[in-house]
């Protein structure tokens, strides 16, 4: 009977995902493991792979078709088969999740063995190039075609070699076992790419990523009335700390800390403080979060992602800096699962690395508040004494809260980033 192709449930709040195209057609046989179709939830690009090997038959969905969870894609039929629906079963998947073949102990798939034995080849022979354990088809027909093994790679670089026109068998991989990342996708394409001729414009299509980011802001700048503060915070207690805190993690081998790091732990403590700040309007309701959800925009070639560092108020300096460290490593990789891209109550974006002084965002929806941090730089700032008033040179960095007005008042905003100035001028305080 042949095996069903459901839509997975990628996190626990997906309730549907878009398909972006199919990578293998209807007819084509496939083994269990191969990749069907790349599909997209809110804004992560995932693959869905075979349940079973066969062929690949039904195919009810159509690129940018829009489809439920545990809806029914396609089947996996044995060679030969005739597809019968009412066999099958219709609709969603039971309970117990989507249907997966048992995988085969033999080192090999039948499909590849039954191809090895027609070709009198020994199947101990052929490499493998798949996550899978067992030695595909594929793999057998790449070996008697004398062709390298097909390239494993991530979604955001199969995404990004289809857009750039390179060939993934091509690429060198940097990831673990030689995957291929986005970022060799993007350098094999800076090295291969012709040069334009005059008046050449690139057009690049309105859509995906790129579209849905612009959606989504769009829509949280006409509805949401902002309202934007800003502030400046001396550094200097700061730095000292995150100097003393990295030579105690260089002793011990853990996570340097960042001044990102530092954000995420000053704005989680005063979320704590300040819960308007920490809400949604949801219809007529403004719900009041009782998690501290923090999210970091990370950029990335072909739009923003925000992966987020769930429960920030009860984490470690340490803690946060090592999550942080590897969200945004695999946001750049297109590694990032939907429940770590989810559930935000608040955003923190920084462009103090490019060398931007200060600048406003727009609140990421359907959180209330987004912060903006500037760069890091001395300035001259004016220091109360017994002896008068005196100009010394400090590192300050300017802090730029936009607040949406429907939930938040000026003053409860400006409440919020008195505090989170008086903690990064005073850390301990958020020991109090």
């Amino acid at each position: 009977m042949a095996v069903p192709v459901y839509m997975p449930k990628f996190g626990m709040t997906q309730t549907e995902a878009t398909v972006v195209r199919w990578l293998r057609q209807e007819g084509d046989v496939v083994e269990q493991g191969d990749p069907l179709l790349e599909v997209e939830t809110d804004k992560v690009l995932m693959e869905v792979e075979a349940p079973a090997s066969g062929v690949l038959r039904g195919i009810r969905v159509e690129p940018k078709q829009v489809v439920p969870v545990a809806s029914i894609m396609a089947y996996i039929a044995a060679p030969g088969e005739e597809l019968v629906e009412g066999d099958i079963g219709e609709g969603k998947a039971a309970a117990g999740g989507p249907v997966v073949a048992e995988p085969s102990p033999r080192r090999a798939t039948p499909l590849a063995a039954k191809r090895a034995a027609e070709a009198g080849v020994d199947i101990s022979e052929v490499p493998q190039a798949r996550r899978s354990a067992r030695v595909t088809r594929q793999d057998v027909e790449d070996y008697l075609a004398g062709r390298p093994p097909r390239s494993r790679a991530t979604p955001a670089a199969r995404r990004a070699a289809r857009e750039r026109g390179v060939e993934l068998g091509l690429v060198t991989g940097s990831g673990p076992r030689g995957r291929i990342q986005q970022r060799d996708v993007l350098l094999a394409s800076c090295r291969a790419a012709p040069s334009l001729g005059e008046g050449g414009d690139e057009v690049v299509p309105y859509e995906g990523l790129r579209y849905r980011i612009g959606s989504r802001l769009q829509a949280s700048y006409q509805v949401a009335p902002h309202i934007t503060l800003t502030v400046e915070a001396d550094m200097t207690a700061a730095e000292r700390l995150r100097a003393e805190l990295n030579a105690l993690a260089d002793r011990a081998g853990g996570p340097r800390i960042t001044v990102t790091a530092i954000l995420v732990k000053v704005c989680a403590w005063a979320l704590r403080r300040h819960r308007w700040v920490n809400a949604s309007l949801e219809g007529a309701e403004i719900r009041l979060r009782r998690a501290v959800n923090v999210g970091v925009a990370v950029a990335l070639d072909d739009g923003l992602i925000v992966p987020v560092i769930h429960n920030a108020d009860r984490l470690g300096l340490g803690e946060i800096s090592a999550r942080l460290h590897d969200l945004g490593r695999r946001a750049r990789e297109g590694a990032l699962s939907p429940d770590e891209v989810s559930g935000g109550t608040f955003t923190i974006t920084n462009l103090g690395m490019f060398g931007v002084d200060r600048f406003t965002a727009i609140i990421n929806p359907p959180e209330s508040a987004i912060l903006a941090v500037g760069r890091i730089a001395k300035r001259a700032v004016v220091v109360e004494g017994s002896a008068g008033d005196s100009v010394v040179v400090r590192p300050t960095v300017a802090l730029t809260l936009s607040a949406d007005h429907r939930v938040l008042d000026g003053a409860v905003a400006a409440r919020f980033l008195e505090d989170v100035v008086r903690a990064l001028e005073s850390p301990a305080i958020v020991l109090w």
